[in-house]
């Protein structure tokens, strides 16, 4: 048996339904967001799960809390699965940024890898970060179920440094709606992807939200 790596991003916040950029902040999931969480704890309860590693904010807590409580395993949280820091854009909208970091927006836009939000992340510094969680999980199990409770770019840029896609185009490369889940196997022949970006495990109300 092989090792299994589940990666789900939080349910929505008020945020992910607006656009707005949101990497240190907290925000709490909206009721659709709880519904969420639920929905995929439900439908993930009977897996045999080896560990659960989450990000330490409220929003990928309350993700993980309904699946944590029907299986009883105990929180892992590793700071390094954090969003990223979009510094000076933080709490602000798209249109915000543009007008008022539009050199900083342009540079993150064509090379995201090494050109940061104004004060923010790149995304090789979220992957210096991200990937020894990933390490540490790869070391402890061989073999087994293990789940990831993280955030819309680092899940994208974890998944572009398993599949060797270059860092720059996480962007462009990996959609990643609210509360979808990506599955990788590691075999013989390294991380294998068997899905992405999956919400099948929702009622219909829910997958036609937006906050894509």
């Amino acid at each position: 048996m092989s090792l299994t790596l589940y990666l789900i991003r939080h349910g929505e916040t008020i945020y992910s339904q607006t656009g707005g950029y949101c990497g240190e902040m907290d925000p709490e999931l909206t009721p659709e967001g709880i519904e969420m969480a639920a929905a995929f704890g439900q439908a993930y309860q009977d897996l045999l799960w080896s560990a659960i590693y989450v990000s330490p904010m409220q929003r990928t807590i309350a993700t993980a809390q309904p699946l944590v409580q029907a299986v009883g395993l105990e929180m892992q949280l590793r700071p390094g699965l954090k969003e990223i820091r979009y510094g000076s854009w933080e709490g602000q909208t798209n249109e915000f940024v543009k007008q008022n970091y539009p050199q900083d927006y342009q540079n993150w836009l064509t090379e995201p890898a090494w050109n940061p939000p104004t004060g923010g992340e790149t995304a090789v510094e979220i992957a210096s970060r991200a990937m020894p969680v990933v390490a540490e999980i790869q070391e402890k199990f061989t073999s087994g179920n293990v789940l990831i409770v993280s955030h819309k770019a680092t899940i994208r840029i974890i998944l572009c440094s398993l599949l060797g896609i270059d860092l720059g185009r996480y962007r462009d490369r990996i959609d990643l709606p609210t509360a979808s889940v990506s599955v990788v196997r590691f075999d013989l022949h390294g991380p294998l992807l068997q899905r992405l970006g999956d919400r099948s495990f929702m009622p219909a109300h829910l997958t036609g939200r937006a906050g894509t």
